[in-house]
């Protein structure tokens, strides 16, 4: 090989190289951006839409049905998953795997554009399609926020303060609060109230409306000068809307009119003469919206969640850093009481897997000194040992170039090719030793040794290189997850070829010291090289038995391959662990915070526990890539559990198990984190039918499929996507009678939902905040209207004269129904789902119950 003898000839450029590759390896590597996992895309987009009051079933049909057709235009399109509940319908949209992160966003476009084409014929009273398509960003920092002592609103104060000044930091692109609930203003009224005044829920909306809307008073000109019309007017806190006068509509100003011979007078009736406020037949409390969508707890008290996400590309170590610096300045001002917590600190991770590496680094080098030095001698050792580091360097350098950040998968690449390294440097300089013995000159012997083997040790090279591409020519999301293993591998074998055919030469030629002997021994003529030849001459005499024997090792190594355990991706090393919580369907979220309590005190009281967080009503923010949140659900709850040491997780899991099963009466799971993109569910069954497809039989169906989960010893937490059936209560509007009264299901449905939930009737402005103003039942009205729900008033348009819902009802029945309507490609679907139990691998339960699962009809 010319490149060695150019190299040998002038030493110069050599150890110039080596400088650049210490000093630009040096500097590259404290450039590299350093995350937790690999950017990886995630080809999910989700598609909600509300349409408040439908049933399931409109939703499906009027809703998802109409904008699922439309996305399914899309060639980018690979399945498409949809949800259906009552008055929301969401949609998933899964993109081919070939699409990654460069083509993602115009796909997305396509797909915002297709769906705007069909909103315009969605059924009045649908909501905008809202389009999400950021589910690859990651908050990695999250932090609790609890106060003993101060009032929510007062918590919420100091967690918005904390957000501002977290979004200043150098490195943080994102900040936001979670668990933040919706502030309103409650007008609590006695329906029998309104009826003794004349008044209707009308004359209160009216009033408000023309009271607190933003109004153009245009300008005037004063000499030179144009000034604008600013009246007041405006709420500055919620007592003055009780003050607010009441207008009356043209229902209780007409009431009394009385037809003369000439024309129409009229005399105002006594109860619409007198100035009447808000405050004289409302209650008026500023308070926060119940139900509420979401409940936070941390160690079982209320709190608040705060969560950053680093910059693309950016150091997350950095980035860090710099929020523990400004989070340190920001609690020395805090008052006393008001506390923060860590939930999850990825720049903490990312920092102990560089460490990690770091240490193996050192220890690979100082085992490669060992093993060389006590057979060769320590200038062999010092030889190859910065062999390897000048690779490692040299690797961050193209890693820089590249764009390639420090992660999991990039320092795994490093650690798994390490032992690599060195084969081709310990080749050459071993082969020139043995020259250098046998009496060749040193300049000679190191060109003739690498030289001489070149090609050999590139094609060796190249073959262990290959054996990582087929992951990275994988277009599946593990293949994008897992692409810069084969790079990095690729670059630091063949950087360690380069070398070898030039660095190594030169070195050996300056540090090896002088054979002793004459030259003329050889060798390899020693006990063990002498055992050696025999056992070759042997084998090469016997080739058959030689093959025979060779081929039974195959044969019984492919045969044993059945037998290793399957899996991809292995567990995280977080300390973390989550409990998955889900009551039946329909459970107020009241009940299933309560519910969790009996979790959290167990878990507390374990002391290999550090935190305990409870996320109620929906998932927690994305805080790790390959963990999808879950959907809003008042009947779900996850817990993050914090451990002292990720070694404790699975002790812990094999405990609380078990406790779960025996005392929690509903579906729970525990769940570890994992690595790489994974499912939630490992186990699913999809089951699908005809595009409306009758629900019973699906659901049947699925009971059958959790049937024969139940038989296996290898499944837990069986359940189907259609979870439970939920009862609704069914006015049965009686159409005649709704004509002759004038009631239409318009008031109906009006009356019926301020009587509980309440109805908006106005906005309250305060700062950036716009609260809407609910009016509603007094409370004592609202727990007992279950008993008496018959008996709500119903106040027809343009009249103030009342009619009971019983009135204009033929009955008021309790039916059943499906809460949830699963599609999978347009067709209706029941997915049975589960996992394999601890010890156990997907591929195991998988074939535990595959044929009977195929038996189905």
């Amino acid at each position: 090989m010319g490149i060695t003898a150019f190299i040998v000839e002038r030493k110069s450029v050599a150890y110039f190289f080596v400088f650049l590759l210490a000093v630009g390896g040096g500097l590259s590597f404290f450039q590299l951006g350093q995350l937790e996992d690999p950017d990886f895309t995630v080809k999910t987009g989700v598609v909600v839409t509300q349409y408040p009051g439908a049933s399931p079933e409109q939703v499906e049909l009027e809703v998802t049905d109409r904008i699922e057709q439309a996305i399914q235009e899309m060639p980018q399109l690979d399945d498409l998953v949809s949800f259906s509940r009552a008055g929301v319908s969401i949609i998933t949209v899964d993109i081919k795997s070939q699409y990654w992160s460069d083509e993602l966003p115009q796909v997305w476009d396509e797909m915002r554009s297709k769906i705007n084409d069909i909103t315009p014929l969605l059924p009045p009273g649908v909501g905008a399609p809202n389009v999400s398509d950021d589910f690859n960003f990651v908050y990695g920092f999250v932090l609790a926020i609890t106060g003993d002592g101060y009032t929510y609103t007062e918590l919420e104060q100091f967690a918005d303060l904390i957000k501002k000044e977290l979004s200043l930091v150098s490195g943080v692109s994102r900040v936001e609060l979670w668990g933040v609930q919706d502030k309103v203003v409650y007008l609590d009224v006695a329906e029998a109230q309104l009826s003794t005044l004349g008044l209707t829920t009308e004359d209160i909306a009216r009033t408000l409306k023309i009271q607190n809307q933003v109004v153009d008073a245009g300008s005037i000109e004063i000499q030179d000068r144009r000034l604008r019309v600013a009246p007041t007017g405006e709420f500055t806190s919620p007592e003055e809307i009780g003050e607010l006068a009441i207008t009356a509509g043209l229902a209780a100003t007409t009431q009394n009119l009385m037809v003369s011979g000439t024309g129409i007078t009229g005399s105002a009736s006594a109860t619409t003469s007198a100035l009447i406020r808000i405050r004289d037949v409302a209650e008026v409390r500023r308070g926060y919206l119940e139900p509420p969508r979401s409940l936070m707890r941390f160690q079982g008290r209320p709190a608040l969640a705060i969560y950053a996400a680093s910059a693309a590309g950016g150091n997350v170590v950095e980035t860090g850093a710099n929020m523990e610096r400004r989070l340190d300045e920001i609690i020395s001002d805090l008052p006393i009481g008001i506390e923060l917590h860590k939930i999850a600190w990825q720049s903490e991770l990312v920092s102990e897997s560089i460490d990690s590496f770091l240490l193996n680094l050192l220890m690979a080098v100082g085992i490669v000194l060992v093993v060389l030095i006590v057979p060769s001698g320590i200038r062999m050792g010092l030889i190859i040992g910065s062999m390897l580091v000048f690779i490692i360097l040299g690797t961050f350098a193209v890693m820089a170039v590249l764009g390639i950040d420090l992660h999991r998968m990039s320092l795994g690449a490093l650690i798994i090719a390490m032992g690599m390294m060195v084969d081709n440097s310990c080749f050459v300089s071993d082969n020139m030793v043995v020259r250098m013995q046998r009496g060749t000159d040193r300049v000679k012997a190191a060109v003739a040794a690498a030289s001489g083997q070149a090609w050999p040790l590139l094609g060796a090279t190249v073959i262990a290189t290959m054996a990582f591409y087929a992951i990275f020519a994988s277009e599946a999301d593990a293949g994008e997850y897992c692409r810069t293993l084969f790079i990095v591998v690729a670059t630091a074998l063949c950087l360690s070829w380069l070398i070898s055919m030039t660095l190594t030469p030169v070195m050996c030629i300056d540090l090896l010291p002088e054979p002793k002997g004459d030259g003329a021994a050889d060798p390899y003529d020693n006990a063990f090289f002498r055992g050696l030849r025999r056992v070759t001459t042997m084998s090469i005499r016997h080739r058959w038995i030689s093959m025979a024997i060779m081929g039974s090792v195959l044969v019984a190594a492919i045969l044993s391959a059945g037998q290793v355990r399957q899996m991809f991706f292995p567990d995280s090393t977080r300390n973390q662990l989550m409990v998955d919580y889900w009551a039946p369907e329909g459970s107020r979220i009241e009940d299933v915070s309560q519910g969790l309590e009996p979790i959290e005190a167990w878990l507390m009281d374990d002391p290999r526990v550090t935190a305990v967080s409870s996320f109620i009503g929906e998932g927690p923010p994305r805080f790790y890539l390959p963990v999808d949140p879950e959907s809003p659900n008042p009947a779900y709850a996850q817990i993050i559990v914090n451990t002292e040491d990720y070694r404790q997780i699975a002790e812990l899991a094999s405990e609380l198990e078990p406790w779960l099963q025996e005392q929690i009466p509903v579906l729970t799971r525990v769940r570890k984190y994992g690595v790489g993109p994974s499912d939630t569910w490992k186990f699913e069954v999809r089951i699908s039918g005809p595009a409306e497809a009758d629900l019973a039989l699906l659901r049947a169906l699925g009971e059958r499929g959790k049937a024969i989960l139940r038989q296996s010893p290898l499944a837990r937490e069986i359940r189907t996507e259609m979870r439970q059936s939920v009862p609704r209560y069914v006015p049965v509007y009686n159409q005649e009678r709704g004509r002759w009264s004038t009631v239409t299901r318009q008031d109906v449905a009006d009356a019926t939902k301020r009587a509980f939930d309440g109805i908006q009737v106005g906005l309250y402005r305060e700062g950036d905040d716009l609260d809407p103003i609910l009016l509603r039942n007094i409370d004592s009205e609202r727990r007992n209207l279950a008993d008496g729900i018959e008996a709500v008033q119903i106040r027809p348009a343009m009249s103030i004269s009342t009619i009971p819902l019983g009135g204009v009802t033929d009955a008021l029945a309790i039916e059943w129904e499906d809460p949830i309507i699963h599609r999978w490609n347009r067709r209706r679907a029941v997915t049975v789902q589960a996992n394999p139990i601890d010890g156990a691998t997907f591929p195991d339960l998988y074939n535990d119950v595959i044929e009977e699962f195929e038996q189905l009809e």
